[in-house]
């Protein structure tokens, strides 16, 4: 949990953002905190910032020449093999809103957490497990 945490964190900062998005595997741990060290054990969490897009725009804007991704930003900074990676034992890997298949409803129910942020609130935003599973059992009929 102590990864995600800082995931959210850092994503918080550096987009000035006031919520984060977790998908992928490390998303359980919004729901199941003391889940077993099998699930807890990844070296990556997938995630990004709600504003990602008004990021985007907005670097634009500063660089006309420039194509800025806020995914292609967290994998610069905190990415596999990044000094942030070689100091905290795990990397940040930047994501979009497209990455996962999720159900269309899946943030609806999704799973919560506030974390304090330089002092504000950052609401860490994960699918609740049923959308993780919904969605890979309805991939897995389509084979």
């Amino acid at each position: 949990m102590e990864d995600l945490v800082e995931t959210v964190r850092v994503i918080a900062r550096l987009f000035k953002t006031d919520k984060v998005f977790i998908i992928g595997s490390q998303s359980i741990l919004l729901s199941w905190p003391d889940a077993p060290v099998v699930l807890r054990t990844s070296g990556e969490i997938d995630a990004y910032p709600e504003n990602a897009k008004i990021w985007e725009i907005q670097q634009k804007e500063l660089d006309p020449d420039d194509d800025p991704e806020a995914s292609e930003e967290i994998n610069a900074l905190y990415g596999e093999g990044s000094q942030f990676h070689r100091e905290h034992g795990f990397y940040i890997d930047g994501v979009d809103e497209n990455t996962a298949r999720l159900p269309e409803d899946w943030n609806k129910r999704a799973i919560t957490k506030t974390v304090e942020v330089d002092g504000r609130n950052v609401l860490a935003v994960a699918p609740c497990p049923e959308s993780l599973t919904e969605k890979g059992v309805s991939d897995l009929g389509r084979l």
